[in-house]
């Protein structure tokens, strides 16, 4: 059974904007590629697709998409993530329930990993991503990944799609 959790998609030019920010990111941290940029709003862990989806659909409906801006950069053991700021992120109803982890979610992009026991590989990026702020983008869907383990890393995957608000 796949672990799943809600995220909003990144626009193109957002994507390509932190991208940019980055510049080459070079060796040290296993990078995710921008192509699976994401922000992760709730982790519900291993979960049956359908039960999770419907779920989060009712939650969902009549949601308003709320306006989304990247906020400061920072790390946690074995990640280098970029924080996302915005009225509707973290929403009660896309955290509660059956599955959700119980402390305080922080919704975020993550942009590369390194190994828990060399923290401060992350230290650089950090600070070249300390100034850096996204234009304000208006999530207009929530989408309902898959996270599965695979060699060589971990596969995402879009398995459902909600608008949200007018879109």
């Amino acid at each position: 059974m796949p672990a799943l959790f809600s995220a909003l998609v990144p626009p193109d030019d957002v994507v390509e904007a932190v991208a940019e920010t980055l510049g080459d990111p070079g060796d040290g941290l296993r990078w995710e590629p921008p192509e699976r940029w994401h922000v992760t709003l709730a982790y519900y862990g291993p979960d049956d697709l359908d039960t999770r989806a419907a779920w989060l659909a009712e939650r969902l409906a009549g949601r308003a998409g709320g306006a989304v801006r990247r906020g400061k950069a920072a790390a946690f053991p074995g990640g280098l993530w970029v924080t996302a700021a915005g009225d509707e992120l973290t929403p009660p109803a896309l955290a509660a329930g059956a599955g959700a982890e119980a402390r305080p979610y922080v919704p975020h992009l993550t942009l590369a990993r390194f190994p828990r026991e060399e923290p401060g590989l992350a230290g650089r990026w950090t600070s070249a991503l300390a100034g850096f702020t996204s234009r304000r983008w208006t999530a207009t869907h929530a989408v309902l990944m898959t996270s599965e383990r695979e060699p060589g890393g971990t596969r995402y995957r879009v398995a459902r799609a909600f608008g949200l608000g007018d879109a």
